[in-house]
């Protein structure tokens, strides 16, 4: 064995054959089984890792790997599940797709304008071919990044992603290996970035296999899905290798640009070369080697500034993470209902934290909580923090999945837009926020067990328990949860959809200009009121200085504020008939002397741009 820790899977070799590895501490021998009958034993090479050279393998042959004497698994590290989590593993040719691509070098952080994506239900087809046809819409509209929810294979054709069990394959049901290829090839085409949603802190139950081959899980912690994945026990050095052979396998393999990592609160690890730090310097190394810029993003509820930190102080070196602070904040402003978590929430002052120091939550108590949480990050650049008003947890995990364009008025969805569009943060859409979608995007699976699929419906139920929502949540399982979650055809929008579409070009035109995400924090000054409720921001840049005004009541207002000296030019009106409004609330020019005042006509926002 040439290093420590050996490529995994089954890779064709240039000079024919495919060379098999795995890792399999638990057992005493490992063969190849293909589906011809053909066995080939592999050779234990040390570090509990099986290897060997079968010649007369080749891509799409069909195999397993044999335990011991009788039992037989997939392959962890399979590139293709084409019969699902329990049926045989593929071997695919890693070489043979046409990239055209060798000019893609990556996109800035501060570029990043992300769109989230779930394949099943973003195109009629549900297909990445199906997803490919809608890219020119989101080029169009001012999108920079394709965010994709997890593709390892899950069980059954209709999930989320985050049951997924063979982290190393793509989604049948979506295109599999080369429908993926296919789809970043054409991303990348059209400028977009494709970053990609990986779940490292937990597997899905169903078709979840590796304790049959390792020490990969822990009874020491665990994670509200099930034993924590094993990163800083005995023999953890091969597990963290696994997961760090999948990025690589992403970066090399499929192109992708870099990472959100699912909920890294709940990766367990107590040692003192952290998995989620090693990892994020593997991603950065590879990245530096193909000569792309690639990205690492923490999805976090801990308000935790160390992910983002660089190593010599203390972090993770991770590039940005998810500021739920943000979205909670402003949801309370727009909802009157405040219930769960929302309860912390509902001051315009913690829109306003939340915008100037990344994290409104810093060390404070939380009553929801009942406890202190988050800690300052004051030290770091508002562009390392992703921001949204809405995404997939935060409407699927709703009793009914319901979208906010469901519960809001126009003028509210408008002025939500406006928030997070504009923030010096990185903002991220969910897949149909820019036209107003309004079908849902429930919880649905289709698993194969049907005790599994009871306690999925169990855990839903409890899981709303804090929320007081009165009702049953659509069925799991049902194959009509998962189709009511489709997005609407461009062609079956209303007139509504498309003016709010219009709105979000218009606000992602006016952030190419202003580029809010280039700022420093000494750059951005806010100051707010509770009565009536408003928030003002000023930006300063070289290209000159920046106001943004967010009115939050629902009636009518005159508002008196500070206001830089000089005259202004009004940029953006949400209000305006062009974006679906009433008409314009506002003076085309204002002059000011210090302060300013005029009428503020409901949810609004308002955007200005110094004229001399």
């Amino acid at each position: 064995m040439s290093e420590p820790h050996p490529r995994l899977g089954a890779l064709p070799r240039a000079a024919g054959g495919v060379e098999f590895t795995v890792w399999a501490p638990h057992v005493e021998a490992v063969s190849v089984l293909f589906e011809t009958g053909e066995e080939h034993p592999l050779t234990l090479v040390g570090g509990g890792y099986f290897q060997g050279v079968v010649e007369g393998a080749k891509p799409a042959d069909l195999y397993r790997y044999r335990l011991g004497q009788e039992l037989e698994r997939p392959d962890p590290a399979s590139r293709h599940q084409p019969q699902g989590v329990h049926g045989p593993s593929v071997i695919v040719d890693r070489g043979s797709f046409a990239w055209t691509d060798d000019a893609w070098c990556g996109l800035r952080l501060p570029d990043l304008v992300i769109c989230e994506i779930h394949v099943g239900t973003f195109s009629r087809e549900g297909t990445f071919e199906g997803a490919i046809e809608k890219l020119d819409e989101l080029e169009d509209l001012g999108i920079t990044a394709v965010e994709l929810m997890p593709l390892g294979q899950f069980p059954g054709e209709r999930n989320w992603g985050y049951d997924g069990v063979d982290l190393f394959a793509v989604q049948h049901s979506y295109g599999g290996p080369d429908g993926l290829r296919r789809f970043v090839d054409a991303c990348h085409a059209r400028g977009l970035a494709v970053l990609l949603d990986v779940v490292y802190n937990h597997l899905g139950p169903e078709g979840n296999y590796l304790r049959d081959f390792g020490p990969y899980f822990t009874s020491d912690y665990a994670t509200p899905w099930g034993d924590a994945l094993n990163f800083a026990g005995p023999d953890s050095d091969a597990v963290r290798h696994f997961f760090f052979e999948n990025a690589r396998h992403w970066l090399e393999e499929y192109h992708v640009d870099g990472f959100r990592l699912d909920a890294v609160h709940a990766i367990v690890d107590p040692s003192a070369r952290p998995f989620l730090a090693e990892l994020t310097e593997h991603v950065h190394d590879i990245g530096d080697r193909l000569g792309r810029r690639v990205h690492v993003i923490a999805e976090s509820d801990r308000n935790d500034p160390r992910f983002v930190r660089p190593l010599e102080l203390g972090g993770y070196d991770m590039d940005a993470q998810w500021a739920d602070d943000f979205h909670h904040a402003l949801h309370a402003l727009l909802e009157p209902k405040r219930e769960g978590y929302f309860q912390d929430y509902g001051r315009v002052e913690h829109l306003a934290r939340a915008w100037r120091d990344g994290f409104t939550y810093a060390g404070d108590y939380s009553e929801f909580r009942r406890r202190r949480y988050g800690a300052p990050a004051t030290d770091l650049r508002p562009c390392t923090f992703v921001v949204c008003s809405q995404n997939h947890d935060q409407i699927g995990n709703r009793l009914l999945g319901d979208r906010p364009a469901e519960r809001r008025s126009r003028d509210a969805l408008a002025l939500g837009a406006a928030a997070v569009l504009l923030s010096p943060h990185l903002p991220l859409l969910f897949m149909g926020e820019e036209y107003g979608e309004k079908h849902p995007f429930p919880y649905f699976v289709s698993h194969g067990d049907p005790s599994l699929v009871e306690a999925v419906r169990k855990g839903r139920r409890e899981e709303f328990a804090s929320f007081a929502w009165q009702g049953e949540p659509p069925d799991p399982q049902a194959e009509a949860t998962f189709e009511s979650a489709r997005l609407t055809e461009e062609v079956d929008r209303d007139d509504g959809q498309r003016a709010m579409r219009a709105l979000y070009g218009e606000l992602l035109r006016i952030r190419r200009a202003w580029n809010p995400a280039e700022r420093n924090r000494d750059e951005v000054d806010v100051c707010w009121s509770e009565s009536p409720r408003w928030l003002r921001v000023v930006h300063r840049a070289r290209a000159g200085e920046q106001v943004l005004l967010f009115h939050f009541d629902s009636e009518s207002h005159r508002v008196e504020l500070p206001w830089p000296t000089g005259r202004w030019r009004r940029v953006l009106d949400t209000s305006a008939k062009e974006c679906g409004g009433p008409g314009e609330r506002s003076p085309k020019i204002l002059d000011s002397t210090g302060t300013v005042a005029f009428e503020m006509g409901g949810p609004m926002a308002l955007a200005m741009l110094r004229s001399e």
